[in-house]
């Protein structure tokens, strides 16, 4: 009898554990819910023209770290000429 009992109760304890965990899923959610309802969203013209100024900076960026390449490749093939130079 007594295994019955326990047997019965740690169904009862996973029946119970699985509810719980049930009911706060479901409350995170409608708290998720809420959340994002309160969230200001960019307009599609306002995400355009971020894009835009995105890319347009990447794009400077990296022309400039390509002159910058440039000069210091040339700088190098500089010195390293004067050196054979004086070198020989």
């Amino acid at each position: 009898m007594k295994k019955g009992k326990r047997m019965q109760s740690k169904v009862e304890l996973k029946n119970n554990s699985f509810q719980k965990g049930k009911k706060k899923r479901s409350f995170f959610l409608r708290e998720v819910q809420e959340e994002l309802k309160k969230i200001n969203w960019t307009t599609k013209e306002e995400l355009k023209t971020c894009t835009k100024i995105v890319i347009g900076a990447t794009f400077m960026l990296g022309l400039g770290i390509y002159f910058s390449d440039l000069v210091i490749q040339r700088s190098l093939q500089l010195i390293s000429s004067i050196s054979k130079f004086i070198g020989g």
